[in-house]
Protein backbone atom coordinates (compact mmCIF):
# COMPACT_ATOMS: atom_id res chain seq x y z
CA UNK A 1 0.00 0.00 0.00
CA UNK A 2 1.38 3.40 -0.93
CA UNK A 3 0.64 6.73 0.69
CA UNK A 4 -0.55 8.49 -2.45
CA UNK A 5 -4.21 7.53 -2.49
CA UNK A 6 -5.25 6.07 -5.82
CA UNK A 7 -2.01 6.90 -7.58
CA UNK A 8 -1.43 5.75 -10.27
CA UNK A 9 -4.89 6.59 -11.58
CA UNK A 10 -4.25 5.08 -15.00
CA UNK A 11 -3.91 1.33 -14.60
CA UNK A 12 -3.75 -0.44 -17.98
CA UNK A 13 -3.45 -3.75 -16.13
CA UNK A 14 -7.18 -3.52 -15.42
CA UNK A 15 -7.72 -4.58 -19.01
CA UNK A 16 -5.51 -7.68 -18.60
CA UNK A 17 -7.10 -9.18 -15.51
CA UNK A 18 -8.51 -12.41 -17.02
CA UNK A 19 -8.71 -14.25 -20.33
CA UNK A 20 -12.24 -13.00 -21.04
CA UNK A 21 -11.17 -9.39 -20.50
CA UNK A 22 -8.10 -9.79 -22.70
CA UNK A 23 -10.19 -11.41 -25.40
CA UNK A 24 -12.78 -8.63 -25.26
CA UNK A 25 -10.27 -5.79 -25.69
CA UNK A 26 -8.01 -7.54 -28.21
CA UNK A 27 -7.14 -5.16 -31.04
CA UNK A 28 -6.10 -7.85 -33.52
CA UNK A 29 -7.90 -11.10 -34.19
CA UNK A 30 -6.97 -14.06 -36.32
CA UNK A 31 -9.72 -15.75 -38.30
CA UNK A 32 -9.58 -18.85 -40.52
CA UNK A 33 -10.63 -16.70 -43.46
CA UNK A 34 -7.37 -14.73 -43.13
CA UNK A 35 -5.33 -17.81 -44.03
CA UNK A 36 -4.07 -19.25 -47.31
CA UNK A 37 -2.40 -22.66 -47.52
CA UNK A 38 0.67 -23.03 -49.77
CA UNK A 39 0.77 -26.57 -51.14
CA UNK A 40 3.24 -28.50 -53.30
CA UNK A 41 2.19 -31.20 -55.76
CA UNK A 42 4.81 -33.50 -57.22
CA UNK A 43 4.55 -35.19 -60.56
CA UNK A 44 4.80 -38.97 -60.73
CA UNK A 45 4.28 -39.88 -57.07
CA UNK A 46 1.48 -41.96 -55.59
CA UNK A 47 2.21 -41.09 -51.97
CA UNK A 48 3.13 -37.77 -50.33
CA UNK A 49 6.87 -37.11 -50.00
CA UNK A 50 7.95 -35.53 -46.68
CA UNK A 51 10.03 -32.35 -46.88
CA UNK A 52 12.95 -32.89 -44.52
CA UNK A 53 13.49 -29.25 -43.59
CA UNK A 54 9.77 -28.60 -43.05
CA UNK A 55 8.42 -31.22 -40.63
CA UNK A 56 4.74 -31.82 -41.28
CA UNK A 57 4.81 -30.42 -44.84
CA UNK A 58 4.88 -32.72 -47.87
CA UNK A 59 5.06 -32.77 -51.62
CA UNK A 60 1.57 -34.01 -52.34
CA UNK A 61 0.45 -36.61 -54.80
CA UNK A 62 -2.55 -35.57 -56.86
CA UNK A 63 -4.84 -37.59 -54.59
CA UNK A 64 -3.51 -36.20 -51.33
CA UNK A 65 -3.64 -32.65 -52.72
CA UNK A 66 -7.36 -33.09 -53.30
CA UNK A 67 -7.77 -34.25 -49.71
CA UNK A 68 -5.74 -31.31 -48.42
CA UNK A 69 -7.97 -28.93 -50.35
CA UNK A 70 -11.11 -30.46 -48.86
CA UNK A 71 -9.60 -30.29 -45.37
CA UNK A 72 -8.76 -26.62 -45.90
CA UNK A 73 -12.33 -25.86 -46.97
CA UNK A 74 -13.73 -27.66 -43.95
CA UNK A 75 -11.44 -25.66 -41.67
CA UNK A 76 -12.57 -22.35 -43.16
CA UNK A 77 -9.30 -21.50 -44.90
CA UNK A 78 -9.88 -19.02 -47.73
CA UNK A 79 -7.33 -20.06 -50.32
CA UNK A 80 -4.70 -22.49 -51.49
CA UNK A 81 -1.53 -21.45 -53.34
CA UNK A 82 -0.33 -24.27 -55.59
CA UNK A 83 3.26 -25.00 -56.56
CA UNK A 84 4.06 -27.66 -59.14
CA UNK A 85 7.08 -29.95 -58.85
CA UNK A 86 7.78 -31.57 -62.24
CA UNK A 87 9.91 -34.60 -62.91
CA UNK A 88 13.57 -33.64 -63.30
CA UNK A 89 13.65 -35.01 -66.83
CA UNK A 90 11.05 -32.43 -67.88
CA UNK A 91 13.09 -29.41 -66.78
CA UNK A 92 14.78 -27.40 -69.50
CA UNK A 93 16.27 -23.96 -70.08
CA UNK A 94 12.92 -22.38 -70.98
CA UNK A 95 10.82 -24.10 -68.32
CA UNK A 96 8.44 -25.50 -70.92
CA UNK A 97 6.70 -27.77 -68.39
CA UNK A 98 5.37 -24.60 -66.81
CA UNK A 99 3.36 -23.74 -69.94
CA UNK A 100 2.34 -27.27 -70.89
CA UNK A 101 -1.46 -27.50 -70.49
CA UNK A 102 -0.85 -30.99 -69.12
CA UNK A 103 2.00 -29.90 -66.85
CA UNK A 104 1.76 -30.81 -63.19
CA UNK A 105 0.60 -27.39 -61.97
CA UNK A 106 -2.16 -27.11 -64.56
CA UNK A 107 -3.28 -30.65 -63.76
CA UNK A 108 -3.30 -29.82 -60.06
CA UNK A 109 -5.39 -26.70 -60.63
CA UNK A 110 -7.97 -28.76 -62.50
CA UNK A 111 -7.92 -31.43 -59.79
CA UNK A 112 -8.56 -28.94 -56.99
CA UNK A 113 -11.16 -27.09 -59.01
CA UNK A 114 -13.03 -30.34 -59.65
CA UNK A 115 -12.83 -31.27 -55.97
CA UNK A 116 -13.84 -28.03 -54.25
CA UNK A 117 -15.04 -25.70 -57.00
CA UNK A 118 -15.35 -22.14 -55.77
CA UNK A 119 -15.38 -23.08 -52.08
CA UNK A 120 -11.64 -22.37 -51.98
CA UNK A 121 -9.81 -19.58 -53.79
CA UNK A 122 -7.40 -21.48 -56.03
CA UNK A 123 -4.15 -19.60 -56.52
CA UNK A 124 -1.16 -20.61 -58.61
CA UNK A 125 2.51 -19.74 -58.47
CA UNK A 126 3.38 -18.05 -61.73
CA UNK A 127 7.12 -18.47 -62.02
CA UNK A 128 9.60 -20.55 -63.98
CA UNK A 129 12.02 -21.60 -61.25
CA UNK A 130 10.40 -24.97 -60.59
CA UNK A 131 10.59 -25.85 -64.28
CA UNK A 132 14.01 -24.62 -65.43
CA UNK A 133 17.10 -26.79 -65.33
CA UNK A 134 19.12 -23.79 -64.09
CA UNK A 135 16.62 -22.97 -61.33
CA UNK A 136 16.20 -19.29 -62.10
CA UNK A 137 12.85 -17.54 -62.27
CA UNK A 138 13.27 -16.66 -65.92
CA UNK A 139 15.01 -17.55 -69.14
CA UNK A 140 18.70 -16.75 -69.46
CA UNK A 141 20.48 -14.68 -72.08
CA UNK A 142 23.78 -15.55 -73.78
CA UNK A 143 25.70 -14.22 -70.78
CA UNK A 144 23.77 -16.34 -68.28
CA UNK A 145 21.74 -13.45 -66.87
CA UNK A 146 17.98 -13.56 -66.49
CA UNK A 147 16.47 -11.88 -69.55
CA UNK A 148 13.64 -9.74 -68.19
CA UNK A 149 11.63 -9.19 -71.38
CA UNK A 150 12.03 -12.70 -72.75
CA UNK A 151 10.84 -13.97 -69.38
CA UNK A 152 7.75 -11.77 -69.57
CA UNK A 153 6.72 -13.60 -72.73
CA UNK A 154 6.94 -16.89 -70.86
CA UNK A 155 4.94 -15.45 -67.95
CA UNK A 156 2.18 -14.39 -70.34
CA UNK A 157 1.95 -17.97 -71.60
CA UNK A 158 1.94 -19.34 -68.06
CA UNK A 159 -0.87 -17.02 -67.03
CA UNK A 160 -3.01 -18.16 -69.92
CA UNK A 161 -2.59 -21.90 -69.34
CA UNK A 162 -3.19 -21.49 -65.61
CA UNK A 163 -6.32 -19.46 -66.30
CA UNK A 164 -7.53 -22.05 -68.79
CA UNK A 165 -7.06 -24.69 -66.09
CA UNK A 166 -9.48 -22.81 -63.86
CA UNK A 167 -7.37 -20.84 -61.41
CA UNK A 168 -8.98 -17.90 -59.59
CA UNK A 169 -5.77 -15.99 -58.84
CA UNK A 170 -2.30 -16.01 -60.38
CA UNK A 171 0.69 -15.11 -58.23
CA UNK A 172 3.62 -13.83 -60.29
CA UNK A 173 6.60 -14.28 -57.98
CA UNK A 174 9.61 -13.77 -60.24
CA UNK A 175 10.11 -10.03 -59.62
CA UNK A 176 10.51 -9.22 -63.30
CA UNK A 177 9.96 -5.58 -64.26
CA UNK A 178 6.57 -5.17 -65.92
CA UNK A 179 5.29 -8.63 -65.04
CA UNK A 180 1.91 -7.54 -63.69
CA UNK A 181 1.02 -5.47 -66.75
CA UNK A 182 2.04 -8.16 -69.22
CA UNK A 183 0.11 -10.82 -67.32
CA UNK A 184 -2.99 -8.63 -67.09
CA UNK A 185 -2.91 -8.07 -70.85
CA UNK A 186 -2.37 -11.78 -71.49
CA UNK A 187 -5.34 -12.75 -69.34
CA UNK A 188 -7.64 -10.13 -70.81
CA UNK A 189 -6.67 -11.15 -74.36
CA UNK A 190 -8.16 -14.62 -73.84
CA UNK A 191 -11.27 -13.39 -72.03
CA UNK A 192 -10.04 -14.16 -68.50
CA UNK A 193 -10.79 -10.71 -67.08
CA UNK A 194 -12.11 -12.28 -63.86
CA UNK A 195 -8.79 -13.94 -62.97
CA UNK A 196 -7.09 -11.85 -60.29
CA UNK A 197 -3.42 -11.02 -59.90
CA UNK A 198 -1.76 -11.29 -56.50
CA UNK A 199 1.45 -9.37 -57.09
CA UNK A 200 4.56 -10.42 -55.21
CA UNK A 201 5.30 -6.73 -54.83
CA UNK A 202 8.07 -6.81 -52.24
CA UNK A 203 9.87 -10.12 -52.51
CA UNK A 204 13.23 -9.89 -50.83
CA UNK A 205 16.36 -11.89 -51.53
CA UNK A 206 16.24 -13.75 -48.23
CA UNK A 207 18.24 -16.37 -46.38
CA UNK A 208 14.95 -17.84 -45.17
CA UNK A 209 13.99 -19.51 -48.47
CA UNK A 210 16.29 -22.48 -47.91
CA UNK A 211 13.71 -25.16 -47.05
CA UNK A 212 11.51 -24.05 -49.96
CA UNK A 213 14.28 -25.01 -52.38
CA UNK A 214 13.92 -28.59 -51.17
CA UNK A 215 10.14 -28.35 -51.36
CA UNK A 216 10.14 -27.50 -55.07
CA UNK A 217 13.21 -29.55 -56.01
CA UNK A 218 15.07 -26.42 -57.10
CA UNK A 219 18.02 -26.76 -59.48
CA UNK A 220 19.36 -23.31 -58.61
CA UNK A 221 23.04 -22.57 -58.32
CA UNK A 222 24.02 -19.06 -57.33
CA UNK A 223 21.42 -16.57 -56.14
CA UNK A 224 18.57 -14.34 -57.30
CA UNK A 225 19.91 -11.00 -56.16
CA UNK A 226 19.64 -9.38 -59.60
CA UNK A 227 15.85 -9.61 -59.49
CA UNK A 228 14.74 -10.13 -55.89
CA UNK A 229 14.99 -7.09 -53.64
CA UNK A 230 17.83 -6.03 -51.37
CA UNK A 231 16.89 -6.59 -47.70
CA UNK A 232 18.41 -3.20 -46.86
CA UNK A 233 15.93 -1.22 -48.96
CA UNK A 234 12.56 0.33 -48.14
CA UNK A 235 11.96 2.95 -50.84
CA UNK A 236 12.57 0.28 -53.44
CA UNK A 237 9.52 -1.61 -52.16
CA UNK A 238 7.34 1.46 -52.35
CA UNK A 239 8.44 2.03 -55.94
CA UNK A 240 7.62 -1.58 -56.79
CA UNK A 241 4.25 -1.11 -55.10
CA UNK A 242 3.39 1.95 -57.18
CA UNK A 243 4.36 0.16 -60.38
CA UNK A 244 2.36 -2.98 -59.57
CA UNK A 245 -0.76 -0.96 -58.78
CA UNK A 246 -0.36 1.07 -61.96
CA UNK A 247 -0.06 -2.15 -63.96
CA UNK A 248 -3.28 -3.56 -62.52
CA UNK A 249 -2.46 -5.65 -59.45
CA UNK A 250 -5.62 -6.68 -57.60
CA UNK A 251 -3.75 -7.64 -54.42
CA UNK A 252 -0.18 -7.13 -53.25
CA UNK A 253 2.18 -9.20 -51.13
CA UNK A 254 5.22 -8.83 -48.90
CA UNK A 255 7.55 -11.83 -48.70
CA UNK A 256 9.01 -12.96 -46.30
CA UNK A 257 6.63 -11.83 -43.57
CA UNK A 258 8.32 -11.94 -40.16
CA UNK A 259 11.63 -10.22 -40.96
CA UNK A 260 9.82 -7.52 -42.99
CA UNK A 261 6.96 -6.41 -40.75
CA UNK A 262 8.06 -2.80 -41.16
CA UNK A 263 7.67 -3.11 -44.94
CA UNK A 264 4.32 -4.84 -44.50
CA UNK A 265 3.03 -2.05 -42.24
CA UNK A 266 4.20 0.62 -44.67
CA UNK A 267 2.59 -1.11 -47.65
CA UNK A 268 -0.67 -1.72 -45.77
CA UNK A 269 -0.89 1.95 -44.79
CA UNK A 270 -0.37 3.06 -48.39
CA UNK A 271 -2.89 1.09 -50.45
CA UNK A 272 -6.58 0.47 -50.91
CA UNK A 273 -6.21 -3.08 -52.22
CA UNK A 274 -5.93 -6.26 -50.12
CA UNK A 275 -2.48 -6.93 -48.67
CA UNK A 276 -0.99 -10.39 -48.20
CA UNK A 277 2.14 -11.61 -46.45
CA UNK A 278 3.88 -14.95 -46.94
CA UNK A 279 5.23 -16.63 -43.81
CA UNK A 280 7.90 -18.56 -45.66
CA UNK A 281 9.59 -21.90 -45.25
CA UNK A 282 12.47 -20.68 -43.11
CA UNK A 283 10.11 -18.96 -40.69
CA UNK A 284 8.14 -22.20 -40.41
CA UNK A 285 11.26 -24.33 -40.01
CA UNK A 286 12.71 -22.18 -37.23
CA UNK A 287 9.60 -22.48 -35.08
CA UNK A 288 9.29 -26.22 -35.69
CA UNK A 289 12.97 -26.82 -34.94
CA UNK A 290 12.97 -24.78 -31.74
CA UNK A 291 9.76 -26.47 -30.60
CA UNK A 292 11.19 -29.91 -31.32
CA UNK A 293 14.11 -29.01 -29.06
CA UNK A 294 11.70 -27.97 -26.33
CA UNK A 295 12.98 -24.40 -26.40
CA UNK A 296 9.61 -22.76 -27.16
CA UNK A 297 5.93 -23.59 -26.87
CA UNK A 298 5.06 -24.52 -30.45
CA UNK A 299 1.36 -23.63 -30.51
CA UNK A 300 1.80 -20.33 -28.72
CA UNK A 301 4.72 -19.37 -30.94
CA UNK A 302 2.74 -20.11 -34.10
CA UNK A 303 -0.17 -17.96 -33.00
CA UNK A 304 2.14 -15.18 -31.88
CA UNK A 305 3.94 -15.02 -35.21
CA UNK A 306 0.67 -15.00 -37.15
CA UNK A 307 -0.88 -12.38 -34.89
CA UNK A 308 2.19 -10.18 -35.41
CA UNK A 309 1.82 -10.46 -39.18
CA UNK A 310 -1.89 -9.67 -38.97
CA UNK A 311 -1.23 -6.76 -36.62
CA UNK A 312 1.30 -5.28 -39.05
CA UNK A 313 -1.43 -5.02 -41.68
CA UNK A 314 -1.76 -8.27 -43.60
CA UNK A 315 -5.34 -9.11 -44.45
CA UNK A 316 -4.25 -12.48 -45.86
CA UNK A 317 -1.45 -14.69 -44.58
CA UNK A 318 0.10 -17.51 -46.57
CA UNK A 319 1.30 -20.01 -43.99
CA UNK A 320 2.04 -23.72 -43.95
CA UNK A 321 0.10 -23.90 -40.68
CA UNK A 322 -3.07 -22.53 -42.32
CA UNK A 323 -5.33 -25.57 -41.94
CA UNK A 324 -4.02 -26.52 -38.51
CA UNK A 325 -4.44 -23.00 -37.15
CA UNK A 326 -7.86 -22.58 -38.75
CA UNK A 327 -9.04 -25.78 -37.06
CA UNK A 328 -7.80 -24.55 -33.69
CA UNK A 329 -9.37 -21.13 -34.12
CA UNK A 330 -12.69 -22.77 -34.94
CA UNK A 331 -12.46 -24.63 -31.63
CA UNK A 332 -11.71 -21.39 -29.79
CA UNK A 333 -8.11 -22.29 -28.98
Amino acid sequence: MNSYGSFPGARPRRLRTCPAMRRMVAETRLHPADLILPAFVREGVSEPVPITAMPGVVQHSRDTLRKAAVEAVEAGVSGIMLFGVPEDAKKDAAGTAGTDPDGILQVAIRDVKAEVGDDLVIMSDLCLDEYTDHGHCGVLDADGRVDNDATLERYAEMAQVQADAGVHVVGPSGMMDGQVGVIRDALDTIGKEDVSILAYTAKYSSAFYGPFREAVGSSLTGDRKTYQQDPANVRESMRELALDLEEGADMVMVKPAGPYLDILAKVAASVDVPVAAYQISGEYAMVEAAAEKGWIDRDKAILETLTGIRRAGAQMILTYWATEVAQKLARGL
